[in-house]
């Protein structure tokens, strides 16, 4: 077991966990449950909330440097439309190699990052 320094983040909105995949996600517990897995192997520390005021973007993720990551400068990488088999089992292998400020985000999930450089709409 890593040491809790060492284990990134994961912060998750509940109210769209598997909204990309409209009703269609065969496992029970659908996208909510493939975090909880993801959490329960020990790759990332996995925090829900209602919401991250991010609605349009649908399964919203925001992985979270480890404490030794982010002491070091390493921000926070937010994700949308980040649901399925796949994209999450890619986001676990980002996890697990130690994700923000450790190791790049894997192309598999390259066009699903958000540029939080962008005005959020409504605040420019």
């Amino acid at each position: 077991m890593r040491e809790r320094d060492d284990v990134p983040g994961l912060t998750a909105c509940s109210l769209c966990a598997g909204e990309t995949l409209d009703g269609t996600d065969p496992l029970p517990g659908g996208q909510a449950e493939r975090l909880r897995r993801l959490a329960d192997t020990g790759a990332a520390r996995l925090t829900w909330v209602e919401c991250l005021d991010e609605c349009e973007r649908g399964d919203v993720v925001v992985a979270r440097p480890a404490g030794r990551c982010r002491r070091a400068g390493a921000a926070p990488v937010w994700f949308e439309r980040l649901a399925g088999e796949d994209l999450t089992s890619s986001l676990g292998t980002w996890l697990r190699a130690g994700g923000p400020g450790a190791a790049p985000v894997p192309s598999a999930l390259g066009g699903l990052v958000v540029d939080r450089a962008e005005p959020v709409e409504g605040t420019a």
